[in-house]
């Protein structure tokens, strides 16, 4: 067990699949249950015992400085930095650039679109209770695809039965989607981090599968089966019909 005190929201993405609503708002700041997708990520990481955060912005990301500062000036924490990226570096090489804002221990991660409802204990706590450092380099989040009210394709991975993760073979259908929360190790960027990740490195642009399929390979990513609700949001259709769920009472956002 861990308890993580650093946090980054990935926030940069330009969101093209949720297009009108993202023409001019970052997709962090849509609102689902009366409250900015970002804002939920905070409150969520604030419950979890986070301290500080920092956010990635790039796609209107004065949007994104406004919304942080309100959130300071209000005093919601936990505190925040952001992180503007004049070209973004995806979801790797935005987590790379701010590791020295991280810290040396574990820490957790969560996309800027992430929007989940927690079982009967908060995910990002059951995350850091499951966290070995001796075992782990990544602990992700992980939803039954076949939950999921929205396109999952093939699902992105596999367990055994000791958590560990893989992806699916070809032809293979694995049980499992991303849900895009995460606890990551330091370890898990290696001084040949960038190298390793793909030829666009050298601009320190790469995603965090990269990564992953690394850790894979050294049997040292794992993953942690979602308790709870969580709404796959990439589309309009998606967001509204995560709001309709939430205003038919059968589901309930807990902040």
């Amino acid at each position: 067990m861990i308890q993580p005190r650093h946090a980054m929201v990935l926030a940069a993405g330009l969101a093209t699949r949720m297009r009108p609503l993202t023409d001019d708002t970052p997709k962090a700041l849509l609102r689902l249950g009366g409250r900015s997708l970002l804002d939920c990520a905070l409150d969520r990481l604030e419950a979890a015992g986070i301290a500080r955060v920092v956010v990635n912005a790039h796609w209107h990301a004065d949007q994104i400085e406004a919304a942080l500062a309100r959130r300071a000036d209000a005093e919601e924490g936990p505190a925040t930095v952001l992180q503007y990226e004049e070209v973004p570096l995806e979801t790797g090489g935005g987590v790379l650039r701010a590791l020295p804002l991280l810290g040396d221990a574990p820490f957790a991660a969560v996309n800027g679109d992430a929007y989940w409802l927690d079982g009967p204990t908060p995910a990002l706590r059951r995350l850091a209770a499951a966290f070995d450092p001796a075992r782990m380099d990544a602990l992700l989040l992980l939803v039954r695809a076949a939950q999921v009210d929205g396109e999952t394709g093939r699902g992105d991975f596999l367990l055994d039965p000791l958590g560990a993760a893989r992806r699916p073979r070809e032809r293979e259908i694995a049980p499992y989607v991303f849900a895009g929360v995460q606890i990551l190790a330091p370890a898990l960027f290696g001084p040949d981090a960038e190298g390793a990740a793909s030829g666009e490195a050298a601009a320190g642009k790469f995603s965090l599968n990269r990564l992953y399929d690394r850790a894979i390979e050294a049997g040292r990513l794992f993953g942690l089966v979602h308790d709870g609700v969580w709404f796959h949001l990439s589309t309009p259709p998606d967001l509204d019909r995560a709001e309709a769920s939430l205003r038919s009472g059968l589901v309930k956002a807990q902040f």
